[in-house]
């Protein structure tokens, strides 16, 4: 089992990411995941440390100015792995975040934030784990919005890039 969380940082954690996250069901029920998730966060907030022993699971941790991110696996994951996953996804979104990874910033861009995850996990599986290429993979999906749900700068943008194109063949 892995799972990813991001919770701001204030005294009543609300999750960020949907609860489709959990990758099995350990905690099936919503009001069973938002009581773990209250237990981790009033576990861990207070301290220094990066990984903790919670429930008979691994979580590791980071926080950035108001949040609070977790990658939490069974007990018996690799901790580094997991450090390695939360490490890959925090510096992911530092890049695209241009170095402000904090909660209005992260809200704003809340679709870099799941191709992000997606690019990194699948289904508790790790897929990726270099920053540069979750990044690379995200701007290549993001190029991808219908044209219906483009701007018109947008669109003239695109379109200026394919004439161009075209005149260079």
């Amino acid at each position: 089992m892995m799972e990813i969380d991001f919770l701001p940082s204030s005294n009543s954690p609300t999750r960020l990411l949907p609860s489709d996250q959990y990758y099995d069901d350990t905690y099936p029920s919503v009001k069973e995941q938002k009581a773990f998730e209250k237990n981790i966060f009033n576990k861990t907030h207070r301290t220094d440390s990066e990984i903790a022993l919670l429930e008979g699971l691994t979580v590791v941790y980071k926080s950035s100015i108001d949040l609070y991110f977790y990658v939490i696996g069974s007990s018996y994951e690799n901790e580094l792995m997991l450090m390695t996953v939360l490490n890959c996804l925090f510096d992911s979104l530092s890049q695209m975040l241009r170095k402000n990874v904090e909660k209005r910033a992260l809200l704003e861009n809340m679709e870099g934030l799941f191709l992000a995850v997606d690019e990194i996990v699948d289904g508790g599986v790790i897929l990726e784990s270099d920053p540069q290429q979750v990044v690379h993979r995200v701007a290549l999906r993001g190029e991808d919005v219908p044209l219906t749900e483009q701007t018109v700068s947008q669109v003239l943008q695109s379109a200026k890039e394919q004439i161009k194109w075209s005149l260079l063949r």
